[in-house]
């Protein structure tokens, strides 16, 4: 099965799901976050990885809202892991980073915790909550530290019930295709 029939799958079913507490499901956070990625002129690698940062929720066998259950569902490594055997790094490592981003952007940044929605201050917790220094100067020196706190932005801001996007179809042939391996 290829890259795109993948995700086509992926993305088709699963992903119209709701999105944890949201007014959205998983597609439309996905759209969102690759057009606010786009918007801002961030890279293709950027615009991909928005567009896919959350497919670890889809890709785990631990149901439906394990966060509910106080689970952290790993999604950003599960996400990560399945994204490296398809795309590079510039892809799948600021979603693996993008769990981490947020625990730094609370700890750095303190009134970053107020644009966290009620299901991001939830997963916190149970994610390990705001970093130390120890864990912060190790985060900036990380190689994809930027693109990950770029993409944690964008993944908080792209959860408006009424925002208009492109399609999916839209991404797949315009930045996917071009990536994928």
């Amino acid at each position: 099965m290829t890259c795109e029939a993948e995700l086509l799958d992926i993305f088709g079913g699963r992903a119209t799901k709701r999105y944890g507490l949201a007014a959205i499901n998983q597609l439309q956070h996905a759209l969102q976050s690759a057009t606010l990625a786009e918007r801002q002129g961030d890279t293709p690698a950027l615009i991909v990885a928005a567009l896919l940062h959350d497919v670890g929720h889809m890709v785990h066998a631990l149901g439906e809202a394990p966060a509910a259950e106080g689970v952290d569902d790993r999604h950003e490594a599960y996400g990560a892991d399945w994204l490296a055997a398809r795309f590079g790094p510039e892809v799948s490592e600021p979603v693996r980073l993008h769990v981490a981003a947020k625990r730094f952007l609370v700890s750095a940044e303190p009134a970053y915790v107020e644009r966290l929605s009620s299901d991001s201050i939830r997963s916190l917790v149970i994610q390990g909550g705001a970093m130390d220094a120890a864990e912060q100067a190790a985060f900036r020196d990380e190689p994809h530290f930027e693109a990950a706190v770029r993409l944690r932005r964008i993944d908080e801001a792209a959860k408006d019930p009424n925002a208009r996007t492109p399609d999916f179809a839209y991404f797949l042939r315009t930045y996917v295709d071009r990536l994928a391996r």
